[in-house]
């Protein structure tokens, strides 16, 4: 799976952007990555988000125990790697049907979220327990929603190109196709979200600290985020508002 997100859609983390022009090419530019990847998994599908970016997705060469998955409900994208083993008590927490996969439950998540939630981001993350990466996009929010499992169970890798959008994939080559030198492995146990960026659901009162990656021949090569154990941060928590107003400027 890929996705490269505009950076007026996701703004990436400031440590990312400082070796963005390391060998990054411009990942939108007249389809560049979008190619790249088509090229190398048959039977890609491309997802075109307009100005915010796109999505990819193929099921060559998928792990049978770690799944890929593609979903859309009300204008809501997700992309979904991996399995959820508390799948029946999420379906009953979420009010969903027996035939709900993992890709409708984070959708659902996510707009309970996003409407009426009454947990805070992290919760809500927390709560799925599993093997898992997914991408999520609200085209009508312009928002993201993007996690990984505690262990890091499914490879995924995220970097920033040439001109500060967001690459994010399952596929490390084609992440290092685009960003260069500002490629990582996407951190674990975390969050990633366009109002409130990247924080951590394991430690949600810990800042995340930017920690430069060492490749093989001593080069600095993209940047790991670790739980700073000594930074606390206050949680303003979620305001409550009407039914009709959107908590996505808020989680």
């Amino acid at each position: 799976m890929l996705a490269v997100f505009d950076k007026s859609v996701a703004k990436s983390p400031d440590a990312l952007l400082q070796n963005a022009q390391t060998g990054s090419v411009s990942a939108l530019k007249d389809g560049f990555l979008a190619t790249h990847f088509s090229s190398g998994h048959p039977g890609s599908v491309i997802i075109n988000l307009a100005s915010s970016g796109f999505l990819a997705y193929t099921s060559d060469k998928q792990n049978p125990i770690l799944p890929r998955l593609f979903g859309v409900v009300d204008d809501i994208f997700c992309l979904f790697e991996g399995h959820i083993e508390n799948v029946a008590h999420l379906k009953q927490q979420y009010g969903l049907n027996k035939t709900a996969n993992e890709v409708v439950i984070v959708i659902e998540a996510y707009r309970t979220l996003r409407d009426r939630g009454p947990y805070p981001a992290e919760q809500v993350v927390r709560d799925i327990q599993g093997k898992f990466a997914f991408i999520l996009f609200d085209s009508a929010s312009k928002a993201t929603f993007i996690a990984s499992d505690a262990d890091g169970s499914v490879p995924f890798y995220w970097g920033t190109d040439a001109e500060g959008h967001v690459v994010l994939s399952n596929d490390v080559e084609v992440v290092k196709q685009g960003c260069g030198k500002s490629f990582a492995p996407f951190p674990k146990g975390c969050f990633f979200t366009s109002s409130g960026g990247l924080r951590s659901y394991e430690h949600p009162v810990n800042e995340l600290k930017a920690v430069p990656r060492v490749d093989s021949s001593g080069e600095v090569c993209g940047i790991t985020f670790k739980v700073d154990s000594e930074t606390r941060k206050e949680s303003p928590g979620m305001p409550r508002v009407g039914s009709d107003a959107n908590w996505s400027q808020h989680y």
